[in-house]
């Protein structure tokens, strides 16, 4: 095989740029060798409603009494939107529940230990992961799991999924793979007051910047091991793009180079559905191009046309190519699709000023 020294340089580039993480223990705490939590009220996924259902079912432990249909309403207006974020997940439970004293905080970067510690001292989890329901010819998608307990004589967790049912159980080794197709996402849900004990259990977790370095580290390890892993390298873009505030420009010419990789080895095709570091991290170094196809693409594979962000990172692109006719009608669609989506609507306000002004 013919030695590519420009792709070599890059790959330790990628691998050995930005400070090393810090230590990634979390808590000495001894843990026991299994724990179930009680209490939740389960509820199964309508159409496309993964993220709300499970969202309700992880705020029923806390004595949440509505159904799944109001996180939908704020999360998801339109029915066929294929996708709900960690970030939107969050701030529904942020600000919108304000009947019952609980907040939601998401990281990336986790380990099956960490989701042990959580459960053991009664923090329910949310967990995003990929996922190849049956029959096998619907394809690889994106799906969200409430994790209740673990055993570790069994090696399995225990799981409210939306889709198959109440009390499933995923081994360690089946949680850990289909995991990593997220860089590990996590939401911890929890009471007001304990968000202290929260914090010191989340250890270095707890800043966000600390712990987009350790998700990094992470992924790096994975693909020092396997330089052919897409899902190593999808992850190590996810996390430079997350340090996007701190590196700056740096950042994302990194993560444009990882996404690269990522998408050379093989990608499910739902991905942009989901994760859209890709499109942001090409848009800020100037690669409109290739934001423009893989939007394309999306709205192309039979859903992607009814995810907000398809058309919000397009008319990013068009607005940034002087495009500001089709930039316009992009970020309109991107709010008619969901009419929450506050980044889209302020776009669309600066745009139909500046264009008004000119």
């Amino acid at each position: 095989m013919r030695f590519n020294m420009g792709r070599y340089l890059i790959f330790l580039l990628l691998l050995l740029s930005f400070p090393a993480a810090g230590a990634l223990a979390q808590s000495d705490q001894s843990l026991p060798s299994a724990v179930q939590l009680d209490g939740f009220r389960f509820e199964y996924q309508g159409w496309n409603n993964c993220g709300p259902a499970t969202l309700t079912n992880a705020l029923t432990y806390f004595g949440y009494t509505d159904n799944q249909t109001r996180a939908a309403q704020f999360l998801k207006p339109n029915g066929e939107d294929k996708n709900v974020s960690p970030n939107e997940m969050i701030r529904f439970v942020n600000s919108q529940v304000p009947e019952i004293p609980v907040f939601a905080l998401t990281r990336m970067g986790g380990t099956l230990d960490l989701l042990k510690l959580l459960l053991a001292n009664e923090f329910p989890v949310i967990i995003e992961q990929g996922y190849d329901p049956p029959p096998h010819d619907l394809g690889w998608m994106g799906h969200y799991l409430l994790l209740s307990g673990y055993d570790d004589a069994q090696g399995h967790f225990s799981t409210l999924d939306s889709y198959e049912g109440p009390n499933q159980l995923y081994t360690y080794d089946h949680i850990n793979e289909y995991w990593r197709h997220f860089n590990r996402r996590y939401i911890v849900v929890y009471e007001s007051g304990r968000e202290p004990e929260l914090l010191e259990l989340l250890g270095s977790d707890a800043d966000q910047t600390q712990n987009a370095l350790n998700a990094l580290e992470q992924a790096r390890d994975e693909a020092t091991r396997n330089p052919q892993d897409p899902y190593a390298w999808f992850n190590i873009g996810t996390s430079y793009v997350a340090l996007a505030d701190v590196y700056q420009q740096q950042a994302y010419e990194y993560a444009a180079s990882a996404y690269d990789e990522a998408r050379k080895y093989g990608l499910p095709w739902r991905m942009m559905w989901y994760q859209f570091g890709p499109l942001e991290a090409y848009n800020a170094v100037g690669r409109y191009e290739d934001t423009l196809a893989l939007t394309r693409a999306n709205l192309n594979d039979g859903g992607g046309q009814w995810v907000e962000e398809t058309f919000y990172y397009a008319a990013v692109a068009r607005e940034a190519m002087g495009e500001s006719a089709q930039a316009l009608e992009n970020y309109k669609q991107a709010v008619f699709l969901n009419r929450n989506f506050d980044e889209a609507r302020i776009a669309l306000d600066n745009l139909q000023t500046q264009t008004a002004s000119n």
